[in-house]
Order: C-alpha cells, then structure tokens, then sequence
C-alpha cells in the first residue's frame, strides 16, 4: 500500500512546512449540519483504536507504545511499550477487546521476525496486566503486507488478518505452491485459548493445519476489518498492486483471488478454475473496487443514529493516499452498496466523478482506523498529524 505505515512517510500535498513542524489542513466535509474537529493530537503515527469506555480510548503507536487518552487528554506516559519492528509495514498494529481480555497485533523478534498477537488482561486504572502469548503468525520475507487489524464477530470470536508477505502457496492462490501457512488469510479464532472457532468453514489434515482457522484466504493485503452490527457479516478491505483496491463483504469460506485476481476476476483475464478451491471456499467479486490504488484502510458500520436517522449503520471507509472518508448506504439485504453515480454500475470507481460521489469528508492525513465512539459519534484517526478526529 505504497508504504503508508513507514515512519518517515508524509503527504505534502497536505501539508504547509512551517518553522520545521507539518502542519495540516483542518478536515472538511460534505455534510453542512455535521463539524469535525480534532479531539486530541500528539500521536506519533497511530495505527488503531480502541474505546474501552466514554472516557477513555486506546491508541497504538506504530513504534510499539501503547498509549491512553483520558477525558480528551493523552496521558504522557504508554500503558506499556512492546518491543517492535518496525521496518515499512511493520510495527504494532492492532488492538481489539473480548470480555476483559485485550488483543494486540505486533510485528517482533523473537528469534525470527514474526507478527504476533498477545493477549492482556484489562484491569482497574485502566491497565494491561498477565501478558500472554496468544497466536504466532508468519512475518517474512516482505517488510510489508502485515496486514494486522484484528475485530471481534457477533458471535465472540476474534478475527485477524495477515497480509500475504510476497509468499506464493495456496494461500496465494498458486495450485502447485506449498500448503497454507496463515499468510494471506483471515482467522476467527476462540479468543480464550487460540483454537479455531468450531464453526470455521475448512477442515484441515490434522489439528494443527492452518486451514482450521481460516474464515477466508487469498488476501493480498488489508488495514480494515469490520463486523455489521446487523447482520454480523464481516467485511474487509483490501489494496491492489497498482490497481483495484477492494471492499468485499467476507462469508465463511471467502477466496479473494490473490495472486491471480484483483477487482473483478473478469478483468485478470482468468476464471474461478484457475484459483485454488478449497472444498467449502468460494469466490466473489468485490462489492466496489477502485481503479486506482492509493491505499483503502479501515472500514466502519456507524451502529448509531446520533449523526441522524440517514447515517445510522452506513459504511465509512479511510483511505491512506487521499486522506478521504468515504460514505456507502447497503441495500435491504445489507450485501451491496446504493450507488448512484451511473459509471459504478459496474461496481469499479474509473472516474474522478465517481469518486467524489462516494466522499464524505476530505483532508484527513492518512485514516488508518475508524471506531463508533460510545456517544454515538464517528471517530476517525489520522496518521500523519497523529490525531483524533471526531465527527458529530
């Protein structure tokens, strides 16, 4: 995704060099009755996010702290400081919650560069106490495509994405590459022992196969998972090489056609035979696509009608590139977007036109997450000038 997590990455276009300091644009957006405004600043790099209540909100710093903001207020010093690499892509990454036990999502050494998810117990303060770890997932030979966001299903299980580290398995879709190896693919995973979740869609050779945890495979790479509040569908994003950036609405047994197919697979010029079909998988088209990758990063269900009635559970989804908020209504069924520019019929954005039909804010610097606060409001976390922005 062009880099979009390495350090010394910044969008000038954004910004006014001022005495040494970037200083960027305030956020706008099309909607004249909502404001955004920056809640709190002084983040270095910020990954994820984490509400554990109304007054306070976990933040990741990329070079592994862990920071705590309090009533609008970043306390100056981390909860705890990880160890971490962080080359490119590579950092900590991810943070979610499942009962009182918090997850995080590092890259580290540990003998060999690996990601891996710790689990903490959350306790009185707040702080993360009785660190465990959880699960080891590959982290070579790319120092990109970590992938790295981790959610929690309607169900209770935790999800994870690890992107594909330039390997070439059946992960990768490649028929005669070496068996899967948890790259490229999304776990839902029993979040108090690490076992897989008993209704996984595969079955794998033995215990230990790789497959037993898969809720979908063929992932080129992601920095967004997000559950549907109602329906309890996950969907992901995903970014292309140097095209087709991707949404897709992510069923038990999800093959995203990587590395044989981004966007729609009928423009790779191959068919679902050539892919690697696992029995129980299945391949999709993406609900929307993007011609031009400049880095789709999180996703969001708004479960809140604070904003009003006409938001409540929309979509939002960041980009890195841009710095802009995009805004889709689903259909009845919740499995497809309202689109009503007539060039998305084809469910490909190809057009400039088109792309300003689906923007709903502008200017943030590099979204890499995106959380339903506990007011009811939409927050949105900025990368480059490491704030929080909070939309209401």
């Amino acid at each position: 995704m062009k880099k979009f997590l390495a350090s010394s990455l910044v969008v000038i276009s954004l910004a006014i060099i001022l005495q040494g300091n970037l200083l960027y644009a305030q956020p706008s957006l099309k909607d004249p009755n909502l404001k955004v405004e920056a809640l709190v600043s002084g983040i270095s790099f910020p990954t994820s996010m984490l509400f554990l209540d109304k007054n306070n909100i976990i933040v990741l710093e990329k070079d592994g702290n862990v920071r705590l903001v309090s009533n609008g207020i970043l306390q100056p010093q981390p909860l705890l400081s990880l160890n971490v690499d962080t080359k490119n892509e590579r950092g900590l990454l991810g943070i979610e919650r499942v009962g009182e036990n918090i997850f995080l999502y590092a890259t580290v050494n540990d003998g060999q560069l690996i990601n891996r998810i710790f689990k903490y117990t959350l306790s009185a303060g707040p702080e993360l106490t009785h660190q465990e770890v959880f699960k080891d997932l590959p982290g070579t030979p790319a120092t990109n495509h970590q992938g790295g966001k981790l959610a929690v299903s309607s169900d209770g299980y935790l999800y994870s994405v690890t992107g594909e580290l330039q390997r070439n398995g059946k992960d990768q879709n490649i028929i005669n590459g070496p068996d899967p190896d948890f790259s490229g693919a999304i776990l839902k995973i029993n979040p108090n022992d690490g076992s897989p979740a008993p209704n996984n869609p595969f079955k794998g050779d033995n215990s230990n196969d790789p497959l037993n945890w898969y809720q979908a495979y063929g992932i080129r790479n992601s920095f967004g998972l997000g559950v549907d509040p109602v329906t309890g569908t996950l969907w992901d994003t995903e970014n292309g090489e140097k095209s087709h950036d991707e949404i897709n609405m992510i069923t038990p047994g999800f093959n995203s056609g990587w590395k044989l197919a981004m966007g729609p697979i009928s423009d790779s010029g191959i068919t679902q035979k050539d892919l690697v079909n696992f029995p129980n998988s299945h391949y999709k088209d993406p609900v929307l696509s993007f011609i031009d990758s400049f880095g789709i990063t999180d996703i969001e269900f708004l479960n809140s009608s604070k904003l009003c009635v006409e938001y409540a559970n929309n979509t939002f989804v960041g980009d890195y590139g841009n710095g802009n908020l995009y805004r889709f209504q689903l259909n009845d069924e919740r499995t497809d977007f309202k689109l009503d520019a007539p060039g998305l019929a084809g469910r490909v954005v190809e057009s400039k036109g088109d792309l300003e039909s689906i923007i709903f804010g502008k200017g943030f610097a590099g979204i890499t997450d995106i959380k339903t606060g506990p007011d009811g409001y939409l927050y949105v976390l900025s990368f480059n000038d490491g704030t929080i922005y909070r939309i209401s």
